[in-house]
């Protein structure tokens, strides 16, 4: 009875040691995603300077399909109120719930179509709806959130559409194109 008890503290322990290095490794992946948006962002259409592309997405899409789509949402709050209060400052509360947002809509999307097969096809798939989520989210958070913490009409936001519309589908594109060709080889490090 006393060898069960032991073999029962032993595999909690193993357990919880688990989630301490899943919790690590979430936390580098959101250090990545800080460090990524500080080092690379430009605006993709000049005339709409405020609609900056950065990879920062990357890491948390590698968390989404590493550890699933709650984590990858996790991931996504953490990195949004990190870069919105650090390296983001300039865009305040409104950047963060637009980042939680559509960051966020992707990876429960995408997470979680790649957590039932996990294979090329599911991963293919995943990012190509999380893509199509992340876009019509945007399409509505636009016209429901910009204006209320702008402080402007939605007839002014309107005009905007078809560039955020563009920019969505072109910064979420780049970004799943890049973490399908990476996320197999960094998967190694990440279930290790």
């Amino acid at each position: 009875m006393k060898k069960n008890t032991e073999l029962n503290y032993s595999a909690e322990g193993h357990g919880s040691q688990q989630q301490v290095v899943k919790l690590a490794k979430l936390g580098m992946l959101a250090a990545i995603s800080i460090v990524l948006v500080y080092f690379v962002h430009f605006p993709i259409f000049p005339p709409v300077a405020f609609l900056e592309y950065d990879p920062a997405d990357i890491a948390i899409f590698m968390g989404a399909f590493a550890f699933g789509p709650l984590a990858g949402f996790g991931l996504t709050v953490v990195a949004s109120v990190i870069q919105g209060f650090t390296v983001s400052a300039q865009s305040g509360v409104y950047g963060i719930i637009m980042h939680i947002l559509a960051t966020g809509s992707f990876v429960l999307v995408a997470g979680s179509i790649y957590k039932r097969g996990k294979s090329r096809k599911s991963a293919v798939t995943g990012l190509f709806f999380g893509t199509l989520t992340m876009v019509v989210v945007m399409f509505g958070a636009n016209l429901v959130v910009t204006p209320i913490f702008m402080g402007i009409p939605v007839d002014a936001v309107k005009p905007l559409m078809p560039f955020i519309l563009a920019f969505n589908f072109i910064k979420a594109g780049i970004n799943s194109v890049i973490t399908f060709l990476l996320y197999k080889r960094i998967s190694k490090f990440l279930h290790r």
